[in-house]
This record gives C-alpha cells, sequence and structure tokens, in this order.
C-alpha cells in the first residue's frame, strides 16, 4: 500500500475522566474538558459514555458526566 508524501499517521490516547456540576450535564462535561486542558495538549475529542446524578442534602442535584477524551501523542 502506497503511503500519500504529504501525510503522517496519528496515534491518539483516550483517558476517562468524571465531570461534576451543580448546574447540568453540559456544565459538568465542560468542567472535565477545562480541567484536561489545563493539563493535557492536543485534545481533539471527547464521547460521553455515561451521565448519572447525586442527590445531596435537601434535594440539591449533582450532575456528573463521565467522558472520555482524546489526545495526539507526539
Amino acid at each position: 500500500m502506497a503511503k500519500n508524501k504529504g501525510s503522517r499517521d496519528r496515534i491518539y490516547k483516550k483517558i476517562e475522566l468524571v465531570g461534576t456540576s451543580g448546574k447540568n450535564f453540559e456544565s459538568a462535561i465542560q468542567s472535565a474538558i477545562n480541567r484536561a486542558s489545563d493539563t493535557l495538549q492536543g485534545l481533539r475529542w471527547f464521547e460521553v459514555k455515561e451521565l448519572r446524578g447525586a442527590i445531596r442534602d435537601k434535594g440539591s442535584i449533582e450532575y456528573q458526566a463521565v467522558i472520555e477524551v482524546s489526545f495526539e501523542l507526539k
């Protein structure tokens, strides 16, 4: 199989994160991505694996989003 001269193979690593928020699931996802971007470079995509919540004191809700994020290995 011939390889294009301008192309390069890319390798990605996936990690699982759990983001939390008292607001909604979207904020929980964004929280996880924001934190990951503080320490990881080259974030490319995410996949939502699980949505769940915890019921706290007096009925308050903590939204939890389990996501996988990928980043390109250099």
